[in-house]
């Protein structure tokens, strides 16, 4: 379904038993709504929730702000890594986080919302809890971080494997191609994923939207967002974190950084996790965010 919020238009996808307990899941950096893998859809409906899929705008079938221009994520990344101010991005963590509110608002979602973020999405929810701690029930966030400058960024290979930019930019299969090769990189190496069902989903994300301008803004609203760490002793949401050993992308460092900041946050290490959503784990993940959502 299409939805306003904040001034733009949102493709949701509303699921599950209709008197479930809302579940509000944001997913991360340039990932649209058809990242969550649809098992892991199926068993937290079997748990009782209803799931609330949504593209974050400039990405997927959401609102696209080309008109705001592109970030010089060069020069962002430079100031970042001195420690010095980076430039005002497009839009801000801040504003996908009304984003997300405003979608709640159109639900007619008050109060008693589960919220669930990875990575970038697990970001906007921190924000989306410090904005609407009256809204929420709990707050389940994986392979995210603070925001904190004093935590170790990205593997090298990493790095350098998202600087590139797919052969042909065109063609949808060299962008199938570049994608796959980034998710290897992340993905968790001790739960290896079924190739075949992998490049059909990476296939299928790619055709349905593809749109790098957006992850452009995204990722400088995300580097801009340092001084949410301070504010996180604020959250007094029932908070659980899961995080990979064996993430790349976001280190295992920031989990226990997260958790000293959020008061009363439950953590959980997983060896052999990377930066991914491994079916092997999906029962696994299930029952933390059910944990969560039943404290009190």
């Amino acid at each position: 379904m299409r939805l306003a919020s904040n001034g733009l238009q949102f493709e949701l996808l509303d699921e599950g038993p209709s008197d479930g307990r809302p579940l509000l899941m944001i997913m991360g950096l340039g990932m649209q709504l058809t990242a969550w893998p649809e098992g892991l859809v199926r068993q937290l409906h079997q748990r009782g929730f209803r799931t609330l899929r949504f593209d974050n705008r400039d990405i997927g079938l959401s609102s696209f702000l080309d008109e705001q221009g592109l970030p010089n994520l060069g020069l962002t990344a430079m100031l970042y890594a001195m420690h010095l101010p980076t430039p005002h991005p497009p839009y801000s963590v801040q504003d996908m986080a009304l984003d997300a509110l405003g979608l709640l608002d159109a639900l007619g979602l008050k109060t008693d919302v589960h919220v669930l973020g990875v990575s970038m999405g697990g970001m906007i929810a921190q924000r989306l809890a410090l904005l609407a701690p009256e809204r929420l029930r709990s707050l389940s966030l994986m392979m995210t971080s603070s925001g904190s400058r004093r935590l170790p960024g990205p593997t090298m290979r990493v790095r350098s494997a998202l600087m590139k930019r797919p052969a042909n930019p065109q063609d949808l299969d060299s962008v199938t191609e570049h994608m796959l090769g980034i998710y290897r990189l992340i993905g968790s190496p001790g739960f290896a994923p079924d190739e075949v069902e992998l490049r059909e989903r990476v296939s299928a994300h790619v055709r349905r939207s593809y749109h790098p301008r957006g992850v452009a803004r995204q990722l400088a609203a995300v580097v801009a967002d340092v001084e949410r760490a301070k504010l996180l002793g604020q959250i007094r949401t029932p908070t659980h974190i899961t995080h990979g050993r064996a993430d790349p992308l976001v280190p295992v460092a920031a989990a226990p950084d997260l958790q000293r900041r959020i008061p009363g946050a439950s953590l959980d290490l997983i060896d052999g996790l990377g930066h991914d959503l491994p079916a092997a784990l999906w029962p696994h993940f299930v029952a933390g965010i059910a944990e969560v959502a039943e404290r009190r």
